[in-house]
């Protein structure tokens, strides 16, 4: 589908809502809502808007378990499909189709537009003006994780951002990875500012934002976040040239201020519970759909990589009993599985069940964000940092306090962070392969087959790719 292209949006949208019937989101006649149209009902507007949500939710499962193999934080040893094992690993990738090299693109685009159906016609609806206010300031943060989404797998040819269009007016020219976050978070604002003159959410987004479910509570989502974009374009370094001739990302130096800023808006809480925040829901009601990810551990095929046991730290009590978080997400498979040079006796136990809910953004993450902040910001405290990684090592992990001090350089910072934020967020949104790359340090992620699989007659070696190529039917026309 060509970002720019309309057609199947409505029904998209239409399908999403149904799909969220067991999930009692309050709205009325879930089982056949009409479009949403000119002069859209307030019913009409309510099942669009869950549908926007349900959009987003396809393509998650898929970012957690590619983003994990590109990482290193796992394996899917399918011996069904050898492109994980293959294509994910060795390359190339594939622009060819959506499921692999291609991924993270065609959904996450349906989603923004789905947004789009909306927007278009929320002036002419049957809600108060505040109401109106609230409807969009949810859709345009909503629009904006999914723009994010597809940033995170698209590194270096950028996207397109201007796609509210109809299909006679041509594709949407591709921009700048920095004008590409600059949307990101300018959709984010114009959000905030929409909240804020909120004065109720007519329609309840489900039990993913319990908690996060009114105009004043969702802008504290709202802005949790832009810290995490900010955080993404503070520690960009690297000045890159896509193939479209795009300038690619370059620091941001002042964007670790508006880290501290956003998250002081923010949800941001060391006395709450670590996995307080807003989540994708999955169910096996009816109409719903399980999360796929839940595997039975004994046989399993979505595995653990063995450097997460093996660098997993112990905690401060006696008999080496490694990181709680570890022992939280992590289980012996019972008996370890090989395909193609690669293996592992460690199963996921981080979705135990095929109800259980993925994280969007969690408490823990941003406590991490703000000793990241701290750390290198011109208003940030170090002696803060340094508090709240050893917060999230204690806390989180049982571990000591953290090795960092005040005179500790900034790579020895860095080493930490990037560590207590693998395992907190381990398996929930391929932050390890992001982190490492955002840092500059994909050259430390472990090369399984460096001369490949004799065994297999795989004569490449793996390699760690930096990005997912743009999808080939983004291409005809492109300059």
């Amino acid at each position: 589908m060509r970002t720019h292209d309309t057609k199947a949006i409505v029904a998209l949208t239409v399908a999403g809502a149904l799909a969220v019937g067991a999930c009692d989101f309050n709205i009325t006649n879930p089982n056949s809502p009409p479009p949403c149209g000119s002069n859209a009902t307030a019913d009409q507007i309510k099942a669009c808007a869950v549908g926007v949500l349900v959009a987003l939710r396809v393509d998650v499962p898929r970012i957690v378990l590619n983003g994990a193999i590109l990482g290193r934080e796992g394996y899917r040893l399918d011996t069904a499909d050898p492109r994980f094992t293959s294509e994910l690993l060795e390359g190339p990738l594939d622009p060819s189709n959506d499921a692999f090299g291609g991924g993270q693109w065609a959904t996450e685009f349906r989603t923004i537009q789905s947004g789009y159906t909306i927007l278009n016609v929320i002036g002419s609806a049957g809600i108060t003006s505040g109401e109106k206010d609230a409807v969009r300031g949810f859709v345009h943060t909503i629009q904006a994780l999914a723009f994010l989404m597809i940033l995170n797998s698209h590194v270096e040819d950028s996207i397109p951002i201007d796609v509210n269009r109809s299909a006679s007016q041509g594709l949407a020219p591709f921009v700048s990875n920095d004008s590409a976050y600059k949307h990101v978070l300018s959709l984010l604002d114009s959000a905030r500012t929409e909240l804020v003159a909120a004065t109720d959410l007519p329609f309840d987004p489900g039990p993913g934002f319990t908690g996060f479910n009114t105009p004043t509570t969702f802008l504290l989502f709202n802005r949790a976040l832009a810290a995490r974009v900010h955080a993404y374009r503070a520690s960009l370094g690297a000045l890159t040239t896509g193939v479209y001739g795009n300038a690619g990302w370059s620091s941001c130096p002042a964007c670790w201020d508006s880290v501290l800023v956003d998250l002081s808006q923010s949800f941001v809480n060391q006395g709450a519970s670590l996995d307080l925040g807003v989540y994708h829901v999955f169910s096996t009601g009816n109409q719903d759909t399980p999360n796929p990810l839940a595997q039975d551990p004994a046989s399993a095929i979505n595995l653990v990589h063995p450097f997460i046991k093996d660098s997993a730290d112990t905690q401060s009590v006696a008999g080496a009993v490694p990181d709680k978080r570890f022992l939280a997400k992590v289980t012996p498979r019972g008996s370890s599985f090989s395909l193609n040079c690669l293996s592992s006796d460690q199963s996921w136990i981080r979705y135990p069940s095929p109800n259980s809910a993925i994280p969007i953004i969690r408490n823990e993450e941003l406590i991490l964000l703000r000793a990241e902040a701290n750390w290198f910001a011109a208003t940030g405290s170090k002696a803060q940092a340094i508090a709240d990684l050893t917060f999230i090592r204690q806390t989180s992990g049982g571990l000591a306090a953290t090795p960092v001090t005040l005179v500790s350089t900034d790579s020895v910072f860095e080493n930490d962070l990037l560590k207590q934020r693998l395992y907190s967020l381990l398996y929930e949104g391929a932050h390890r392969w992001i982190d490492m790359r955002r840092y500059g340090r994909l050259n430390q992620v472990i090369i399984d087959r460096p001369t490949g699989c004799a065994a297999n007659k795989i004569t490449k070696p793996d390699r760690v790719f930096s990005t997912l190529p743009i999808n080939s039917f983004e291409l005809p026309g492109r300059p």
